[in-house]
């Protein structure tokens, strides 16, 4: 299938009312059609993978269907040029804050784009860093990652968060929250850093995203047993 033929099988499943709260809600802007996710999936279930037309989709600038272009993209062949157009153009919505640290997360090239984007003076850009952050801590065994790295980044977060810009304390947040839930080792270190901080607040707009108390957040998921517990995908 093409692009465009997806862009007419996504046109009529628009609602109105959902693209009125994309719109209001979550700064998302034309072109769009209000395709509820759910409905999306039916098509990500029929394609499963498709690295050129994801691409594609991506590129059209219709915002339904970027977001199902991370859906379906082929991670594993995302290339640094791929991410880093995909990050440019992540302007609202879930695109920054879930489909392209999503995507980045399952490529080869994830770790080193996040650290990479972290350093950007746009926001948004750092946002999709440190979501990227928490999406790798989050599906990549312990003995994957760079546990002395990881303890830096948290150590950076302890330090600059709090006069970081609001989209970015938000994912900043997150982090802490990833690596206390999902990296064993640090989850010590993540429960004292955001018993340090305090509550974070971050304003992030008109709708439903919270901004959880880090300490609270990790001592829920020790309390079900899921320490150190890993993600076959970070997509969902």
């Amino acid at each position: 299938m093409t692009a465009n033929q997806i862009l007419e099988e996504l046109k009529p499943l628009g609602s109105e009312s959902y693209k009125k709260m994309l719109f209001k809600n979550y700064d998302v802007k034309e072109p769009c059609f209000g395709v509820k996710i759910g409905d999306m999936k039916k098509i990500q279930k029929r394609i499963k993978m498709d690295y050129q037309l994801a691409l594609d989709l991506y590129d059209t600038g219709n915002y339904d269907a970027m977001y199902l272009a991370g859906l379906i993209a082929d991670d594993a062949r995302m290339t640094k040029k791929d991410l880093q157009r995909w990050v440019d153009k992540a302007y609202a919505g879930s695109l920054p804050g879930a489909t392209v640290p999503w995507v980045a997360a399952g490529s080869p090239h994830g770790y080193e784009m996040a650290l990479k984007w972290i350093e950007s003076p746009k926001p948004l850009v750092a946002s999709v860093g440190w979501a990227t952050l928490s999406s790798l801590v989050k599906a990549k065994e312990d003995s994957e990652l760079d546990l002395p790295e990881v303890k830096r980044l948290l150590q950076r977060v302890q330090k600059t968060i709090n006069s970081a810009p609001d989209v970015v304390r938000y994912t900043m947040n997150w982090f802490i929250i990833a690596v206390g839930s999902a990296v064993k080792p640090l989850t010590d270190l993540a429960l004292e850093i955001g018993e340090k901080l305090g509550p974070i607040s971050a304003d992030i707009g008109n709708n439903s995203c919270e901004v959880f108390f880090a300490p609270d957040y990790i001592r829920k998921v020790q309390k079900r047993g899921e320490i150190g517990k890993k993600r076959k995908t970070v997509k969902c």
